[in-house]
């Protein structure tokens, strides 16, 4: 239905455009058979000092009007196919939160009523109250991810930043991730060395980390495989992620960290989502002064996500060193008040 609405107006555009060619056509053609018409029964001076001079101005005159009127179309379209867009995410997210929210409701809804009707034994009673609150946890991350992510755009996502060696960060890190995610050994490796500290806030960096390998482990095909390979160089680490999923189309790579953007590929497997999980990986990151970047050899040749973060070197940073001085004015917190974790 988008797809016609927007060929429709493009169509229309076109016509519009058509006719003040045509119309263009027209007043010329007009204007030089009255001038030929006008040249003949005026003298030489009269024609040039009068008639051909106010006849000229007009013409000028008038291809600036229609020059202003198609740069105004022009405009009008191009603010009209960005309205398009926006109304063409905002349907793509509605649909992702509905589904989204839709299932974990239904499990807990199907987990009540058979708890209501059905004698259950009291281990399996258990079993039924853990499935009903990791249902709600991920309703809860959810909400919370729509919710943060508006306030971040909004600049009132106020980061803890703390000075952290990078080595003991990035390890840590990346081993919370790989045992929520239940990733074995043999699946999952890290090497590197960053002799270096960063400014980070360690539980935004760990939604950084949740959702690479989150999205490393969903568009996987078989068993899911993840390299972590990061190093620093005097003013920049960097933090490489490399999976052996489906890979990333290139014609996608340009978009991917885009909000609410999902790849679709008839031979990917079908995965649940809002689209949010790599957007929210590059605001992250960005508020941390730092950029994302992806990689892909193409079609089952994996994918490779990498962060860069800059190198804390005290005095030499102003946005490091602002951060952490507003970071320092923020109210404590408690420990655990924000999401580990935002689902996609």
């Amino acid at each position: 239905m988008r797809k016609h609405q927007s060929l429709q107006y493009i169509l229309i555009f076109i016509a519009a455009q058509i006719a003040w060619l045509s119309l263009l056509g027209l007043w010329i053609y007009r204007y030089v058979t009255s001038y030929v018409h006008v040249a003949d029964v005026r003298s030489e001076s009269y024609r040039q000092w009068t008639g051909g001079r106010t006849d000229v101005l007009a013409l000028v005159g008038g291809l600036v009007l229609l020059a202003a009127v198609s740069v105004g179309m022009s405009l009008l379209y191009a603010r009209l196919n960005s309205q398009l867009k926006i109304t063409q995410l905002y349907d793509t997210f509605i649909a992702n939160v509905t589904h989204e929210l839709k299932s974990p409701l239904a499990s807990i809804q199907l987990a009540l009523e058979t708890l209501r009707e059905r004698r259950i034994p009291g281990p399996k009673q258990q079993e039924f109250v853990r499935l009903m609150l990791q249902d709600t946890n991920r309703l809860n991350n959810l909400i919370n991810a729509i919710l943060e992510i508006a306030g971040l755009e909004q600049k009132k996502v106020a980061h803890r930043f703390e000075v952290h060696g990078a080595d003991d960060v990035i390890r840590t890190l990346a081993r919370e991730a790989a045992e929520q995610y239940q990733l074995p050994e043999r699946a999952f490796e890290i090497r590197g060395s960053a002799p270096c500290r960063c400014v980070a806030d360690r539980n935004a960096l760990k939604m950084v980390f949740n959702n690479i390998f989150d999205n490393a482990v969903k568009y996987s095909a078989g068993s899911p495989e993840i390299r972590v390979h990061y190093r620093s160089t005097s003013g920049k680490l960097t933090i490489d992620f490399k999976d052996r999923g489906i890979g990333i189309p290139s014609r996608e790579l340009k978009n991917i960290f885009k909000k609410f953007h999902r790849v679709h590929d008839r031979d990917a497997p079908s995965v649940k989502g809002t689209g949010l999980g790599l957007y929210w990986v590059r605001e992250i990151i960005r508020h941390h002064g730092g950029r994302t970047s992806v990689f892909s050899e193409g079609k089952n040749r994996g994918s490779t996500f990498r962060v860069e973060l800059p190198v804390y070197r005290p005095l030499k940073n102003r946005r490091i060193n602002r951060l952490l001085k507003i970071a320092r004015q923020m109210p404590m917190q408690p420990d655990g008040e924000k999401g580990a974790s935002r689902g996609k």
